[in-house]
């Protein structure tokens, strides 16, 4: 008998939006193979696992995939209940098809398990829609990450075909990505909205316009870029023409 991998999306940070099931599975789970950001908190509903970190994050070392993917396999054939615990939403950004694929060609079975992706939570903090009526009706979540041996990103592409662009892994591409759309013909009057470490209590969330992005503070956290109309009347809140900076208060 072989044991079943669940891939669980663990949210944007915030122990508070784990889906139910999400929590469940983490209780009943025999292995929890772990992104690098998944908080203490999280992890402490996987009281009874094993927890194994195999996180990635850019610049720095990283577990190679293949490398998870043999780890799962070996795990699903020892015990039960697998969980393969992602940041966010495990089928958005989270090398999900490569685990998948991997373990179905192998005989395992896979379940997913929904999580709530960083740009919901980041316009929770923002208080912005992303769509709205009348003036945003699309919505594009983009990286401008390309990996090793990979082929060329057509983000650009995407962000000015939609209303709204959720820019993703935008920390330290402030610059990068402000350049490359006004190159690509996005005004640089456009609004923008930078967030910080969406849903925790230190979330920073930061108001500008494209041609000003250069001008904040690089992120050193988990930041999402926005840029869309519906940013507007938020950026407009700028003194003198300086982007503002605010914390948002926590009401937990």
């Amino acid at each position: 008998m072989t044991g079943t991998v669940h891939l669980v999306g663990a949210g944007p940070g915030a122990a508070e939006l784990l889906t139910l099931r999400a929590a469940r599975l983490l209780g009943e789970a025999d292995i929890v193979f772990h992104d690098a950001r998944v908080s203490k908190e999280i992890l402490a509903f996987a009281a009874r696992a094993r927890l194994v970190a195999v996180g990635k994050r850019s610049g720095r070392f990283a577990t190679a995939q293949r490398f998870i993917n043999k780890q799962l396999l070996d795990a699903a054939k020892r015990y039960s209940t697998v969980v393969r615990l992602k940041g966010g939403d495990p089928m958005l950004f989270g090398r999900a098809h490569e685990e998948i694929s991997f373990l179905r060609r192998n005989s395992i079975a896979v379940e997913i398990v929904p999580g709530v992706t960083a740009a919901l939570a980041a316009s929770a903090e923002l208080q912005v829609s992303l769509t709205r009526r009348g003036e945003a009706r699309s919505v594009a979540f983009v990286t401008p990450r390309v990996g090793a041996g990979e082929r060329e990103s057509r983000w650009v592409d995407a962000a000015l075909a939609a209303d709204t662009a959720a820019i993703y892994m935008a920390a330290g591409q402030a610059t990068m990505i402000a350049q490359a759309l006004i190159d690509a013909g996005k005004p640089a009057r456009t609004p923008v909205a930078v967030v910080e470490r969406a849903s925790l209590p230190d979330a920073k969330v930061a108001f500008s316009t494209l041609g000003r992005l250069r001008a904040l503070e690089a992120p050193a956290a988990p930041a999402l870029i926005f840029v869309g109309e519906i940013y507007r009347e938020a950026a407009a809140a700028t003194i003198a023409g300086e982007p503002v900076l605010r914390i948002p208060s926590q009401s937990a």
